[in-house]
């Protein structure tokens, strides 16, 4: 059992500020007072300790308002992507069970309560929660649906708790801190940031979305010190970046996917201080983290947190040194498995260890490399091929802005690379791009086809959607 963070952050540290936004400047004294008045009104509505509760927010002072308040309850949050349809959104309601939805805007369903409607709701008192219980479920979230149906991860308090406690250890704490959240709260990337907030006492910048020439002021203007982005983000804030950020901003913490060489070398010719992190829904966030003394392992996610394990495993067998495999990872952050979902949760938790389902290998030194994952791994004429190796080199020609690789079948190979490109307002011809990665990859990594193409299709976590591209390609 631990305190309610909220609460004894309140007792603690009452007038320090916890959120900001553009329009207010909200402490931990008044986070908790609001937290308590909408807990007043869910209990009102009939929510009770267990109960599942769906947020269907962008990123928010009143969204972080709710999640708090599902907490003092007892019951669950499941936070929903708001980019998903009708059906989709649906569909995450009637398998999690949940008693209700709160809303920005209106929702065809019975459950759904906006929030201009929730805030005038009437208040009933209740039973708040001064004690979290480690094993207790927090928060749920669906994983992004990369492949197949969505499975509800449960996130306890404990896995949150690890998760902060681990980051800290990684990354250092200053009193001074102030975490730029620009990544949506329904994602864990962001979620963590909220946590983080009340249990380290650090400041929150909250972005309703994300715009990058708006996140170079706030760093350059608003003592930002921290922003957890992906890398799709960080080459927009790079393309709009006039000066240098101030020396106060300490840490670009970069995951959802392996950074593209190219990127990371432009963001060291700036002095951006990336920190490229390997973590997942199921984690509650980070597992590895590249420690600032070894910038010069480029493209590695660096070391475990200090409270994780990770290994690669093989056929049943633990690989060594350099020898690609599964990432398993293990430690108290590992999620407690997935919502209604024993079968499935079985397939990846096994004696502690989480089976991610990514590929990598870790070095002689302990440094951890994220290839792919396993079922994106194209495997070419008995050669393993990574897309994330072919989206790279694609990425360093000057006029590609996106790339995405996937595998198609081939009567000669088995399969072959087929990779879609989103340029940068100049024209090339597909004969040049293949000529390009002629001179950077083996033969037949080099892809079949190269197609241009508007947009590539990404998630609310801007991970690229690569069962969406396989589609493209039947069409």
């Amino acid at each position: 059992m631990i305190p309610n963070w909220l609460l004894q952050r309140a007792h603690i540290t009452p007038n320090r500020i916890a959120l900001h936004d553009e329009t207010e400047a909200v402490s931990f004294v008044e986070l908790h007072e609001r937290a308590v008045k909408r807990a007043r009104q869910l209990a009102y509505l009939g929510v009770k300790k267990g109960d599942v509760v769906a947020v269907l927010m962008k990123n928010s002072v009143h969204m972080v308002e709710i999640i708090h308040a599902i907490q003092y309850i007892g019951a669950i949050a499941l936070l929903q992507n708001v980019r998903l349809s009708v059906e989709e959104v649906r569909w995450q309601l009637e398998h999690s069970g949940a008693r209700f939805v709160v809303c920005d805007e209106s929702f065809p369903d019975e459950r759904a309560v906006t929030w201009n409607e929730f805030v005038h709701m009437n208040e009933r008192d209740g039973q708040w929660q001064t004690m979290y219980n480690f094993e207790d479920v927090a928060t749920i979230m669906y994983t992004s649906g990369t492949t197949g149906k969505p499975k509800g991860v449960m996130q306890t308090y404990g896995n949150h708790w690890w998760s902060a406690i681990g980051s800290a250890l990684n990354l250092g704490l200053r009193e001074d801190d102030c975490w730029l959240a620009a990544v949506p709260f329904f994602h864990v990337s962001g979620l963590s940031i909220l946590m983080r907030s009340v249990i380290y006492g650090i400041r929150v910048y909250i972005m309703s979305s994300f715009d990058a020439k708006r996140v170079n002021e706030l760093i350059a203007q608003r003592n930002i010190t921290i922003m957890s982005a992906v890398s799709t983000m960080v080459q927009q804030m790079v393309k709009e970046l006039k000066q240098p950020y101030p020396s106060s901003f300490r840490c670009m913490l970069v995951g959802g996917g392996p950074v593209p060489a190219p990127l990371l070398q432009r963001c060291d010719r700036l002095n951006i201080p990336v920190y490229q992190t390997y973590g997942m829904t199921e984690t509650a966030s980070q597992v590895a983290t590249l420690s600032p003394e070894a910038r010069h392992k480029h493209g590695s996610a660096g070391k475990p947190l200090f409270h994780m394990n990770i290994r690669i495993e093989k056929d049943g067998e633990i690989m060594h040194a350099n020898e690609a495999g599964e990432i398993v990872v293990k430690g108290p952050s590992v999620m407690k498995g997935y919502w209604r979902n024993e079968q499935a949760t079985a397939a990846v938790l096994k004696d502690g260890w989480l089976y991610t389902g990514d590929i990598g290998y870790i070095d002689e030194e302990g440094f951890l490399y994220v290839l792919d994952r396993r079922s994106d791994l194209i495997i070419s004429g008995g050669e393993n091929v990574y897309p994330a190796e072919i989206e790279s080199v694609l990425l360093q020609h000057e006029v590609v802005k996106e790339a995405g690789v996937v595998g198609v079948a081939d009567e000669t190979w088995g399969q072959v690379p087929y990779a879609f490109v989103v340029l940068n307002d100049e024209h090339i011809t597909e004969e040049q791009l293949k000529q390009f990665c002629m001179n950077k990859l083996a033969k037949y990594k080099v892809p079949k086809r190269i197609q241009v193409v508007d947009h590539l299709p990404r998630n609310a976590a801007n991970k690229l959607m690569r069962h969406e591209l396989k589609k493209w390609v039947k069409q």
